[in-house]
């Protein structure tokens, strides 16, 4: 582990020099805190949510309307983590100069989230949907608890979107298979 202001912090998982509030489609695993199935259960390979896994289902449908410029794709609520895809695509995450040289010559460069709470980025997008439903469960007296990192991988072609893409969709009918099933 490393220090940080003399104290052990976990190494971050995240890839150095990559905007996480670039336009990307993003595949996340969100997990309860030790695993705890919180979510329901897997039945005959399809999940039957719970009162707290049907309110994730429909925190993580809402994301859009909290930030419009986020497109979902496949997803799925397990007993104790959410596997879904996440896209991010602003209208234009980069900043133009006109060159100069033509009405429509410009040149354009990639914006990077630099400093300080960060918005309208991967983290903050993940940070909302897991306030929504611990905000649910509290006022519900639900013991509901998240772990507090989540993974995050940058789908950078076809072919890992479609192997992602179902994996998620398989992800209940294969649950006795997968590493976070106990």
């Amino acid at each position: 582990m490393d220090k940080y202001q003399n104290k052990y912090r976990i190494k971050t998982t995240r890839l150095q020099n990559w905007d996480y509030g670039a336009n990307a489609p993003y595949f996340v695993t969100i997990c309860t805190a030790n695993r705890k199935h919180f979510f329901g259960q897997v039945v005959n390979g399809e999940m039957q949510l719970s009162e707290i896994g049907r309110m994730a289902a429909t925190f993580w449908l809402a994301i859009p309307e909290h930030f419009p410029f986020v497109q979902l794709d496949a997803f799925v609520i397990m007993p104790n983590h959410v596997h879904g895809i996440i896209v991010i695509n602003k209208a234009d995450d980069r900043q133009c100069k006109d060159t100069g040289y033509g009405k429509d010559t410009k040149s354009c460069v990639s914006t990077k989230n630099q400093f300080g709470p960060q918005s309208k980025n991967l983290a903050s997008i993940v940070r909302g949907f897991k306030i929504g439903v611990k905000k649910y469960a509290t006022l519900h007296q639900i013991n509901f608890t998240w772990q507090s990192l989540y993974h995050d991988h940058i789908i950078r072609n076809d072919i890992a979107y479609q192997r992602i893409h179902d994996y998620i969709l398989n992800n209940p009918a294969k649950w006795e298979e997968d590493k976070f099933h106990k």
